[in-house]
């Protein structure tokens, strides 16, 4: 018997062509690259300590987790980048962006607000050849916070008149006067950086903490063990705001200064205009703002105050005269802030020999 078939007709289907080799791995690279994007932006990322500005706390050689979860993660601000690179392709000087779209920042909620003492990643406010968000990464210790009135006097910081506790590894410079020459494991015995070290008129300029200077005060070896401070009343022109005509400041003699904080206003004068000029016309996203013969001008018109849009920080390194800082250039935007350092995960020491090139006892070491 025939039945007749009364509905449509079965489709039959085509089987799904099957990915090439090629498109798979394509498929999962640019998988791999997105998510490694967004953990590195909003979560942890890795950097390398590749000066000795923060020692000892930090050591050259040093591996860091930097968490962006502290802070909350910024909303990128050059959106036009190739993924995982900062300034440049890896291994080249061609830029690894565009900056011809600019966003304004802002940043998601976070577990904590920047505290005194913690140790922050941030991106070097006065290199303006860069966005704000691929300026090179420094690292120091957030000494003055927003609103602080900061002094520095022969070497002690102060905030708000009152001293405050130095980091437990802090360094000096020192002038080493020995009997007789020292040689390198003289040196590397003490930890000391064979780089950093300085001929100096029969004796060796090292950067050492104030116990280690002690210690090698006691040696036989050793004639004398000088501290190389600046005195006060002697002007350094390298220091922020570059007036040594009228404020007779140096890196250990320093201040007082007010930390700019979101929301309050100063006054503009003459006297005060030196201090706030660079974040007004730079940091604080005014685009008709400029200062002509000593006076502020917004949209046109003469101000003699100001009121801040974000908040402000004195960052400091804990190798006191080694470290290029806030002294030296002022404070760092709360929009240039990038995260905090929170684990050292590998260490390697550049001068060791090959049996001791990995700084075992930094391993995962939690960073105070």
């Amino acid at each position: 018997m025939k039945v007749k078939f009364l509905g449509n007709k079965p489709e039959t289907k085509t089987p799904k062509k099957k990915k090439s080799f090629a498109r798979e791995w394509g498929d999962a690279i640019l998988f791999a690259v997105i998510a490694a994007s967004l953990i590195r932006w909003a979560t942890f990322e890795a950097y390398t300590i590749p000066t000795p500005s923060m020692e000892k706390s930090l050591l050259v050689g040093d591996f860091l987790f930097v968490s962006k979860l502290h802070y909350g993660p910024r909303t990128p601000i050059t959106p036009l980048q190739i993924p995982l690179t900062h300034q440049t392709i890896w291994g080249t000087n061609i830029p690894a962006y565009s900056d011809a779209i600019q966003l304004k920042p802002h940043r998601l909620p976070g577990f904590s607000e920047v505290k005194r003492f913690d140790v922050v990643v941030f991106n070097y406010p006065p290199e303006e050849q860069h966005p704000a968000d691929l300026r090179t990464n420094y690292i120091k210790r957030a000494i003055g916070l927003p609103g602080d009135s900061l002094q520095i006097k022969d070497m002690q910081v102060y905030i708000n008149g009152k001293a405050i506790e130095n980091p437990a590894k802090m360094q000096y410079k020192y002038l080493l006067i020995p009997t007789t020459q020292l040689g390198q494991k003289f040196f590397q015995d003490r930890n000391i950086n064979l780089n950093d070290i300085q001929p100096y008129e029969g004796g060796y300029v090292v950067d050492a903490t104030p116990e280690l200077a002690s210690q090698m005060s006691q040696l036989d070896i050793i004639k004398e063990v000088i501290l190389l401070k600046q005195l006060p009343g002697k002007a350094d022109p390298a220091v922020f705001p570059q007036m040594p005509s009228k404020y007779e400041w140096n890196a250990d003699n320093y201040g007082p200064i007010y930390i700019p904080k979101e929301g309050v206003t100063v006054a503009i004068t003459p006297a005060s205009l030196p201090f706030y000029q660079k974040v007004i016309l730079d940091y604080e996203h005014n685009d008709n703002a400029k200062v002509e013969n000593g006076k502020l001008y917004i949209d046109g018109k003469e101000t003699n105050k100001y009121t801040f849009k974000q908040n402000y920080y004195f960052m400091m390194g804990d190798n006191r005269h080694n470290s290029e800082d806030s002294r030296f250039w002022g404070y760092v935007p709360e929009d240039h802030v990038v995260g905090k350092a929170v684990m050292i995960w590998m260490s390697v020491n550049p001068e060791g020999d090959f049996l001791h090139k990995i700084r075992w006892n930094r391993l995962f070491h939690i960073i105070d």
